[in-house]
């Protein structure tokens, strides 16, 4: 099994993206740890999809594109465009990928709804470049909802968010799908200076979703017991 890495580095860490797995991603303080994590995050990928027969226990990591960052990749702040997400989409394609981001945004709030308290916590208060760092299932779901609006406004569409994850994430699809040549994957450039197409877009929903999901498996885990609570990413 080969894994083509995109990866973001500095001298706090290194922030892992598996191109041929859109969303999948690991972080280590050297890069040695962040491919070592690799084998168990495909695998988790492949079981959230239901294709844990695809996994194969040898697995091969290429690093296709790398960039020195200067963001805080300890705590996953990313900008890479990958050269993979600069070309056009076929029609199915894309089907391909909303469905992906959309059935992640319904496991997100399949993991959320199952959480017993949503504003229990046994996290201590932690700041970060994007303010305090969500603590609590309700923190982590307004949180991972309300980059809707920001990820499809960098692409120039205009969505909302809430009331929910899903509705949201699928009403912004919509928007965009009103636009004449969408699938051309333009490459805008966003916010702070940073690049974003339609693939990027695609992928940081289904990456931003595992990276809030995860914490909040583990957060409610440590609380109520594994077995208190949904785990559709198959963590």
């Amino acid at each position: 099994m080969k894994i083509r890495a995109v990866m973001e580095y500095n001298a706090d860490g290194y922030l892992m993206h598996a191109e041929n797995f859109i969303g999948a991603f690991t972080r280590g303080r050297t890069k040695e740890e962040a491919l070592a994590k690799f084998p168990a995050e495909i695998r988790s990928y492949l079981r959230w999809l239901g294709r844990e027969g695809a996994f194969a226990e040898h697995v091969e990591v290429e690093i296709v594109q790398q960039k020195l960052s200067g963001l805080q990749i300890c705590d996953a702040d990313s900008d890479v465009l990958f050269d993979a997400e600069n070309p056009p989409l076929e029609r199915g394609e894309y089907e391909s990928l909303k469905a992906l981001a959309l059935k992640s945004a319904a496991d997100f709030q399949l993991l959320y709804d199952s959480v017993p308290d949503k504003n229990a916590s046994p996290r201590p208060r932690r700041r970060t470049f994007y303010g305090d760092v969500p603590r609590t299932a309700e923190e982590m779901y307004r949180h991972t909802m309300n980059v809707n609006s920001y990820y499809f406004g960098e692409i120039g569409v205009k969505a909302d968010n809430g009331p929910d994850i899903r509705s949201c994430r699928k009403a912004g699809f919509e928007a965009l799908e009103a636009q004449e040549g969408f699938l051309a994957n333009r490459v805008f450039s966003g916010s702070w200076g940073e690049q974003w197409s339609l693939r990027k877009v695609l992928r940081r929903f289904i990456w931003h979703d595992r990276i809030h999901a995860r914490a909040m498996f583990r957060m409610a885990a440590e609380l109520f017991g594994e077995n208190a609570v949904q785990n559709p990413f198959r963590f």
